[in-house]
């Protein structure tokens, strides 16, 4: 890209707010060394990256890169057969935490979160916890080991403990010794040169029996080492020394540990790197309220309420701006301050920064082409407000723009041919626009100059534009009106400054009429243009407030359907729970009959029976209360005995014991319960039933007075689980109900799969009081006994 070009329209402001948000110095100095791209594809790319990172931010908050460093001198000492000290290795050990955090970051709590791009990123990520481990183990801090980095240095150190508590010991006692007090300067303990030594008197230095190691400034008092510690003090040095030595040897382990682990220290440096500076870009995205540009090979670009970057975005005004679809030449007229380069420079800072990978701050499906180069003349001093720049300047700018742009650059001229002979530097810029326009080269361009709005108006593929200005208020609005040609509104301005009527008025004579009619024109197209984009903009804005209610409509609807479904469902459970407890009520209530059966008291049993029917007529009344019968099925027609039918009311299964009788009420048996179900409340189960085996019909034609005769134990061995199940299930109920307290289920030890299956199925059965495996005697884990409630 065009260096002048990327400093005219401030792109490395841009580059420097990016290096702002990045943490390390290796991914500050890839955002500073980021260009923007010619090739599709690796744009696209970028863009994603950006992306991507944008949704994670906004998904789970910023990744914490705090304490990423540049190891690289580390790494290359390494390599070199180095010995890293101990900040080297805190370094390397804080890198390896940096990349812990940026993998557990990327864990997704949602299966349905797919970052394409950072996910490879992430995955590629090595985690070294042995490495990470090993260092916070053995290092404290920048300057100390720790005592457990090795068995050695833990023995050497508490040494070295020992040996100091006894010189302390040793001199305190000389301290309070009643011979050496006189001798003392202070009664207290210093160290000078490593060694303990006490404050002498210097007029005691012959008298005191010790070694002198340094004196005050005065040299009135002498710091002596007494001969008594000498050797406890030789000691300390000497275990000092052999301290050192394995700090050193832990030193040299740990930094044998990271050679062998360079190659993927160094991956994850470049991995780590680029992910800084891709949430970096997030970053920047986020604080201009970007998003991503689609881009074409077309030329065209259509920034639809872009808003300059560099300015204030409280205060800046949205601008839409299009290029290369209808009209390749674009020319911007207006008054000085009005908008005019802000609207070039913003088309020219979008290209290349979305070009660089980075989001521009403009609505969403804003788009931008791709474009070999982007050339801008706007001056060396030229800023948003104030153009600086001389003719000569311009025009060899000019003519070095000419001589490299390419059908598929973007050229922005700002005030073309000013500084100059207006009648020829009107001429020289219609020249240039006419040769850039010939080559379909994408161009924008400022201008005061009316011959270049009427050579707009009459050439196809040119069109004009002007930033509005309030001549009531004498402040421009910076919108960017394209097909309307701008005025600068000289005598508006200068009437409203004060200036007399007969010099306006004198200067309008000067004018031809001609010029009048078509300044008169732009006045009129520019009154068009305002109603038309307002008109559109409430058009949208309706649009925008009917899709809101058709939304709110279609929520509404979603609403009520799941507030209806709640509601069947609550009565489905409802319906449930009365027949499980009409189910409970009956079998207690045949427990009885049973029990009152055996002890021959009939009155006492029909009693119960009386009682039982009555139960069942009031759950069956509750039931159709709460469930309607289904306006869409049709009772059966010819119902016999014996047919298998669907029972609406109870939503249960049963078969029809009885044709209909006078008053169409069908006897009907569901499970152990019987009950008069009205024709109407009844379906034809059509679902196919399973074949029972032969030795299962013949078990059942041989069952009599099951109640009475009912075993105590049941042997399922040899049989699958869910065989077995069933029968159990079977037994169970039937147990209960002839009123055993205990019974014993007989299911071998075998592989223990079905004596697991049988405990897990008794857990969940309603007569089941507890159950043990059998003991000594009873068929200990071959069997288990049940008792039953």
């Amino acid at each position: 890209m065009n260096e002048k070009a990327l400093r005219t329209l401030e792109y490395d402001k841009m580059i420097e707010k990016l290096a702002g948000f990045a943490v390390s110095p290796m991914a500050k100095e890839l955002a500073r060394g980021l260009q923007p791209s010619v090739a599709m594809s690796e744009i696209i790319l970028r863009q994603q990256e950006t992306t991507e990172a944008t949704a994670m931010v906004l998904r789970k908050g910023n990744p914490s890169f705090g304490g990423f460093r540049d190891i690289r001198p580390q790494l290359k000492r390494a390599a070199m057969g180095g010995t890293l000290s101990i900040p080297e290795l805190m370094h390397i050990g804080a890198f390896l935490y940096v990349c812990r955090k940026a993998k557990n970051y990327a864990k997704h709590e949602n299966k349905a979160e797919v970052y394409e791009r950072l996910d490879e990123y992430f995955e590629l990520l090595t985690l070294l916890p042995q490495v990470e481990n090993e260092i916070t183990r053995c290092i404290v801090s920048e300057t100390e080991v720790s005592d457990d980095a090795s068995a050695g240095l833990r023995s050497i150190r508490k040494e070295i403990k020992i040996s100091n508590d006894k010189v302390k010991d040793h001199l305190n006692g000389v301290i309070a010794s009643s011979a050496y007090r006189n001798m003392l300067q202070d009664f207290v303990i210093t160290i000078r040169n490593d060694r303990y030594c006490v404050p002498v008197k210097s007029e005691y230095r012959n008298s005191f029996p010790g070694m002198i190691h340094d004196q005050s400034n005065t040299g009135s008092t002498l710091f002596m080492e007494p001969l008594s510690v000498v050797q406890l003090n030789n000691k300390i040095k000497e275990l000092q020394a052999k301290e050192k030595e394995e700090i050193e040897k832990i030193l040299i382990a740990l930094s044998a540990l990271v050679i062998q682990n360079e190659a993927q220290l160094g991956a994850n440096l470049e991995l780590l790197t680029q992910l800084d500076f891709i949430f970096a870009k997030a970053q920047l995205s986020l604080s201009m309220d970007g998003t991503q540009p689609l881009f074409n090979t077309r030329g065209y670009i259509h920034i639809m309420k872009g808003r300059h970057p560099l300015l204030d975005k409280k205060t800046v005004v949205p601008t839409d701006i299009y290029l290369g679809k209808d009209f390749h030449t674009l020319l911007i007229t207006g008054p000085n301050t009005g908008g005019k380069t802000v609207a070039l420079k913003t088309l020219g800072l979008f290209s290349l920064m979305g070009q660089a990978g980075l989001h521009i701050p403009a609505n969403e499906h804003s788009q931008l082409a791709v474009f070999d180069n982007v050339f801008a003349d706007i001056g060396d001093e030229q800023s948003i407000e104030q153009s600086l720049s001389t003719f000569s300047a311009h025009m060899t700018n000019i003519v070095r723009i000419l001589e490299d742009v390419t059908d598929h650059s973007l050229v922005l001229f700002d005030e073309l041919g000013a500084g100059t002979d207006p009648t020829e530097g009107a001429a020289l810029a219609t020249a240039i626009i006419q040769h850039l326009h010939q080559r379909k080269i994408r161009t924008a361009v400022t201008t005061h100059y009316s011959e270049l709005k009427v050579y707009a108006l009459s050439t196809d593929g040119v069109e004009n534009a002007c930033c509005e200005f309030d001549v009531q208020t004498l402040r421009p609005t910076y919108r960017l009106l394209i097909g309307i040609p701008g005025k600068s509104n000289a005598f508006a301005i200068s009437k409203r400054l004060g200036l007399p009527d007969y010099i306006i008025d004198g200067a309008k004579e000067f004018i031809s009429h001609d010029e009048a009619r078509f300044e008169d024109i732009i006045t009129d197209l520019e009154i068009s243009k305002k109603s038309v984009a307002f008109e559109q903009e409430r058009a949208e804005q309706y649009r925008k407030e009917a899709e809101s209610l058709k939304q709110e409509v279609e929520n509404q609807k979603e609403k009520t359907r799941q507030q209806k479904e709640k509601i069947l469902q609550k009565a489905r459970e409802e319906a449930k729970r009365i027949y499980a407890q009409a189910k409970e009520e009956a079998d207690q209530i045949i427990k009885d009959m049973n029990r009152e059966a055996k002890q021959k008291n009939q009155q006492k049993a029909l009693d119960s029976r009386t009682k039982l029917k009555e139960k069942l007529s009031s759950v069956q009344e509750d039931f159709l209360k709460s469930k309607k019968v289904k306006s869409t099925h049709k009772p059966p027609e010819k119902l016999q005995a014996g047919d298998r039918v669907y029972v609406i009311s109870f939503d249960q299964n049963g078969v029809a014991l009885s044709a209909p009788d006078k008053n169409k009420e069908v006897m009907v048996q569901m499970g152990i319960m019987k009950a008069k179900i009205p024709l109407a409340e009844l379906m034809l189960d059509e679902t196919p039933q399973p074949k029972e085996p032969k030795q299962r019909q013949q078990n059942v034609r041989a069952k009599v007075s099951k109640s009475q005769f009912i075993s105590a134990e049941i042997d399922c061995r040899g049989q699958l689980v869910d065989e077995a199940l069933m029968h159990i299930d079977k037994y169970i109920d039937d147990a209960y109900l002839s009123g055993l307290k205990q019974i014993v289920i007989i299911h071998g030890k075998g592989t223990g799969a079905l004596r697991a299956g049988v405990q897990n199925y008794l857990r969940t059965n309603s007569h089941v009081k507890s159950y043990r495996p059998g003991t000594f005697g009873e068929g200990e884990a071959g069997v288990t006994v049940v008792e039953l409630k």
